[in-house]
This record gives structure tokens, sequence and C-alpha cells, in this order.
């Protein structure tokens, strides 16, 4: 999104650098600081659920907890309430999911109680889909809708950019995440300025974001895997084989992306397709275990602190599973991001691999595995680079990582988004 402070300086084109850029600093800083607090009060509520629904209930009934009747019965009624609350809500919860993508134009404000709402109960039911497109879409609507009136001449750009970047921001717990990913959107579009000009109000806003998360709730995304010391020769091979294995099984998602819309989209009511939807989730659940569910955040931790702990083939398993659960829960209709599921896919298939030739490091298997799924689901090159190596947190890994990048950003590039246009055909 084109930052257009200029709008808000009131300013001649003419002007330097400085006079249009420093009125930015303080509503960016602002919406950035609100982002973040969207963002955890979704976090924190849906965790609040999740412990009545996967804890309290089934204890409750002397259920077990992550049995395979409670995981069935917890996801098909999951998205049962999840179709009638998107029919009952003012704007049904916002368009079509898998219509959309991380940065979308501003929603109507009278949308975003609902969208909330859905994404709370997507998060706390076992849904394998993460916040970040939601929480986006609501904080983009709010920043444009308060921000419109107290500065009438802005644009929907310039609350958009700020919006997102500070809602990535504190999704990563770092303004970088957000810089990288709004570069890729910024450098494609023409405008006046210097790229870091357009970047200054979105990199205040996501160091707001990030700055905020972290005070409060202090996240972390290092996954306790041993150190990656230093390359080797025999590393190259295996990063590229290993990424272009994740972008396959990636692109098996993406690809069959517009035909499982099309099934969902063919039952006519969003009732039946979410309820169906999570009776396949669940059924995919019993399948490959409960690590398999939710958004996958804090799963992947438990999976990567014990690499011994299953078999190659287990892995496996988990991996398709957690890719086809994305793809369902993405095109049936729930709300919610792909980011965190594509990361746990990527990791169980980097575990799969080390599993299976012991000799390539487990952190150099997760980190390219990670890489190559990103890159085909989300086409960002950045996102899909910073996610794998800040996994790790070791610099020592990112040579070997943008080798990996190469052979697999060729596999993808212009081949079909896992995004769709309003008449369910890929974008590319």
């Amino acid at each position: 999104m084109a930052t257009d402070s200029s709008a808000l300086a009131g300013s001649a084109p003419g002007s330097t650098p400085v006079h249009r850029l420093l009125p930015v600093i303080v509503p960016a800083l602002a919406v950035g600081v609100a982002s973040a607090l969207v963002l955890l009060g979704v976090s924190l509520l849906a965790e609040k659920v999740q412990d009545v629904l996967w804890g309290t209930l089934p204890d409750a009934l002397s259920v077990g907890r992550y049995s395979t009747l409670w995981m069935i019965v917890m996801l098909t009624a999951s998205g049962l309430v999840a179709g009638l609350l998107i029919r009952a809500v003012p704007g049904h919860a916002g368009p079509d999911p898998a219509t959309t993508g991380l940065v979308d134009p501003p929603l109507a404000p009278g949308v975003v109680p609902g969208l909330l709402l859905v994404t709370v109960l997507t998060l706390a039911g076992g849904i394998s889909l993460g916040p970040e497109n939601p929480v986006t879409a609501a904080n983009i609507a709010l920043a444009f809708w308060l921000g419109r009136r107290l500065a009438p001449g802005t644009t929907a750009e310039l609350w958009a950019s700020l919006a997102a970047a500070g809602t990535i921001g504190a999704l990563f717990g770092t303004p970088v995440a957000a810089a990288l990913i709004l570069s890729e959107t910024l450098a494609s579009r023409a405008g006046p300025g210097a790229l870091w000009d357009r970047l200054f109000g979105p990199l205040a806003a996501g160091t707001a974001g990030a700055l905020t998360m972290t005070l409060l709730a202090h996240p972390s995304f290092d996954l306790p895997l041993p150190a990656y010391t230093r390359p080797h020769w025999g590393d190259l091979l295996s990063s590229v084989v290993i990424a272009l294995a994740g972008a396959a099984l990636g692109l098996l998602a993406v690809y069959a992306f517009p035909y499982a819309h099309r099934f969902f989209r063919a039952l006519r009511r969003p009732v039946l397709a979410l309820t169906l939807g999570g009776l396949l989730l669940g059924l995919l659940g019993a399948l490959g275990g409960h690590l398999t569910l939710f958004k996958g955040l804090d799963e992947v931790k438990e999976l990567a602190a014990d690499p011994s702990g299953w078999s190659a083939g287990q892995f496996a398993v988990m991996a398709v599973v957690k890719t086809a659960a994305l793809l369902i829960a993405a095109t049936c209709g729930f709300r919610g991001g792909r980011i965190f599921p594509a990361v746990f896919a990527g990791v169980a298939l980097g575990l799969c691999a080390h599993a299976l030739v012991t000799s390539v490091p487990v952190a150099l298997a997760v980190t390219c595995a990670v890489l190559g799924v990103l890159l085909a689901v989300t086409r960002q090159g950045w996102l899909s680079l910073f996610t794998a190596a800040v996994l790790v947190g070791d610099a020592a890994v990112l040579p070997i990582l943008c080798v990996a990048s190469l052979p697999a950003w060729l596999l993808v590039t212009g081949r079909p988004q896992m995004q769709l246009r309003e008449d369910g055909t890929p974008l590319r």
C-alpha cells in the first residue's frame, strides 16, 4: 500500500521529505499500539475459550480432551456455530476468505465485531488457521474509519499500510517483518519518494506494535532445536532438495485450492459448508493427532522439542494432514490466516527429512522446509526467508537459506496463488 504522508502533513508535493514525513509519526504510533492491543485481545480471549472447549468441557463430560470422538465433535460443532454466526452477524463477517489476502482495502466498520467473534471461535475451536488475516482486516477497517474522521484528507492506502504494519509487527514481535512484507507491496507500486520514505510511517507503526506486544506478552518464535554451527558443502544440496520438497507440498494445496473452494461453494449454504468442513477437519485431526489442530504456533514448539519422538512416517503424515487441514479450513469459509499452519507443515516436513537422513542438521532441514512451504503458500519471498530464519535465531543458516530460496522460487513463481478472484479463478 502506498503511504501518502503528505496528505497528513497538508503540504505541497514539493515539500522536503522531513516536512512530509514528520506528521505521520504520531498517527503511526497510535495505530501500531491499537493494532497490537486488538491482536492481543483476540488471542487472549481465544485462549480462554480454548481452555473451556478443550479442557473444562471434556473433563466435565469425562471424555478424553484429544480423543478421536472429542476432536470430531468439537471441530464439527465449531463449523456449525461459525456458520450460524457468519449468517447472523452484520456483513456476514466479511467477504469470502478464499478471495482475500493479508492486506486488502478497508471493510465497513460494522463488519469488524462479527469478524473478530468468528476469528475467536476459529482459533479456539482447533481450526488450522491463524489470526493474521482477519485481525489485519479488522485493524485496517478501524484505522481507516477513525483516521478519516480525524484527518479527512488522508487516503485509505495510508491507514491500511499503518494498520497492516502495526499488526504484522505485533504478530512477529519485530517491525522487521512488517517492513519486509510491505516493501514487496510498495516496490511494485508507483509513488513519489524513495522506498524508505514510503516505509517511514509503516515502520513506525510496526515498531509500536512490536514493542507493545513484546512488553505485554513476550512473544517468541525460537524453536528448541540444536544450533546450526557452520555450513558444509553437503548442506547446499540438502537445503535445495528440502526447500523444493516444501514448495512442492505447498503447491499441491495451491493447485487443489480452487477445486476445494468450488466444492464447498456448490453446497450454497455457508452453515452446511462450514459444518462439513469442520467434520472433515475433525477426521483429519483424528488421523494426524492433536498436534495438527489449531493455528500451530504452540504445537510446532512441542513438535520441535523432541525431534526423535516420532518416526519419519509420522512426521510425513502430520505434514500432509496439516496441509490438507489448511486447504479445507481456508476454502470452506473459516476466517483465518495461512502463515502459521504452513509453518507447522514445513517444520513437520523438515523433521521428516532429518529423520530420513540424520546427517542433515535438523535446524537446516526445518528452516528450508518452512521456506519452501511458505514460498508456495504466501508467494512472499521476504516473509518466507524471515520466518524460516527466525525459527532458529541463528545467522549461520541465512546464506544457505538464500541459496535454497532460488530454485524454490523458480518452482513457485508464475504459478497460481492460494487466493481466488471473486469468480473463483486463481490469482497468478
